[in-house]
């Protein structure tokens, strides 16, 4: 593995963290800020910051408006993106659009991805994954699948419903995961579709209040109510849902604790510079083993996060599918950061549990990761199936 960085990421790491430090950081306490997210007109000044500087899109390939990294570059330039939970968003790099880019690169027709891919790198449109169902539907077991998609002439009709469904509102393209029988174009399974959000059929129920509040358009419940959507929306091929789902899922995955690391390093930083200015009998907090063994673990943590990126994105990067490492590193990093930002708020005491810094925000922000893209019970299970399967072969 080649841990080095190239000079020209060197720079573009250097370009990042001044911008979001001093582009981005003042819109934090920005009242268009809402409990489901960024209001849409702060999103389009902070996607407008990100275009000025040269900086939208780094995940997305060149030849469709983006910066065309690789799974190493991305690990380097979200992490800087994520030290405010603002930054992803000015730099069009957070979650769904983000996962949404990836899959539409990789599966989508050169239509599809001119009519959705290229407003959607350019920060223009938003979008939504519809997969997540309500009980007794799908959540952690894909399987469970209930949305349905009847083929009827050239169109699809599809009934279901969907929840947490982040970004919902506001969003102009829907991304809908829906089980289908046996069709002429593929077999039984699960088929994704490509849908307009204005298209008779989708009805957003409610916006739910959720502990996290920096994904625009928050976290809604979708009803599904005879959508019609032609054959030509259909992403990939019928029937290979489930398998686009991990070329979605894996990488997303790992995006998630590139970004997620950034806060945790500037919760990091905030508890770290309270230690060293905060006293109590008689010094400062920080050299009290009490705190200071606080900060050394949070450290640990921080570059045990940084190596597992690292090694999976490596792992991405030449090609492989990377599901395995990709849910040992969520587990790892989402439980690692949690770690990381909760400590930080111990050390502040009673200012880490006030909005006078962000420390009680990113809380709040990063308890959810252990649960969304899986909660980390799953991903145990997986692992240890991978495990069994593996001694069993020897």
């Amino acid at each position: 593995m080649e841990f080095s960085l190239s000079d020209d990421l060197i720079e573009l790491k250097k370009q990042t963290e001044r911008f979001v430090r001093n582009r981005v950081l003042p819109f934090e306490n920005d009242p268009r800020q809402t409990a489901h997210g960024p209001h849409e007109e702060l999103r389009s000044e902070l996607v407008a910051l990100g275009r000025e500087a040269g900086l939208l899109s780094p995940h997305v390939g060149r030849d469709w408006g983006g910066l065309g990294l690789d799974h190493r570059g991305k690990a380097v330039i979200f992490e800087a993106a994520g030290y405010s939970p603002l930054g992803p968003v000015a730099l069009n790099c957070f979650a769904p659009d983000e996962g949404n880019m990836h899959l539409l690169e990789e599966v989508g027709e050169q239509r599809q991805k001119e009519e959705w891919l290229r407003p959607m790198a350019a920060g223009q449109i938003r979008s939504c994954f519809m997969m997540t169902e309500p009980a007794p539907g799908a959540g952690a077991d894909p399987s469970m699948l209930l949305t349905t998609a009847r083929r009827d002439g050239e169109e699809f009709v599809i009934d279901g419903r969907k929840w947490l469904i982040t970004g919902a509102v506001g969003a102009e393209l829907g991304i809908v995961m829906a089980r289908n029988e046996s069709d002429i174009d593929g077999p039984a399974g699960a088929t994704m579709f490509l849908t307009p959000m204005s298209a008779p059929g989708i009805h957003i129920e409610r916006v739910l209040d959720t502990l996290d509040q920096y994904m625009t358009g928050g976290h809604a419940v979708v009803r599904l109510d005879g959508l019609r959507v032609h054959e030509s929306a259909v992403l990939g091929r019928v029937g290979e849902g489930f398998r686009y789902a991990q070329v979605r899922l894996a990488p997303a995955r790992l995006t998630h604790c590139m970004r997620w690391l950034g806060a945790a390093r500037r919760a990091h930083d905030i508890a770290t510079d309270y230690s060293i200015k905060r006293t109590a009998f008689g010094r400062p907090i920080g050299e009290h083993e009490g705190v200071g063994f606080m900060l050394a673990d949070n450290e640990m943590d921080i570059h045990q996060c940084r190596l597992v990126i690292w090694h999976t994105a490596w792992v991405l990067d030449q090609g492989e599918r990377g599901r395995h490492e990709s849910s040992m590193a969520k587990v790892i990093c989402s439980e690692a950061i949690w770690r990381v930002v909760d400590r930080s708020m111990q050390i502040l005491g009673g200012l880490g549990i006030t909005d006078d810094t962000i420390v009680a925000r990113l809380f709040r922000e990063v308890r959810p990761f252990r649960i969304y893209d899986g909660p980390s019970e799953v991903h145990r299970w997986s692992i240890a199936r991978q495990v069994l399967r593996n001694a069993g072969a020897h």
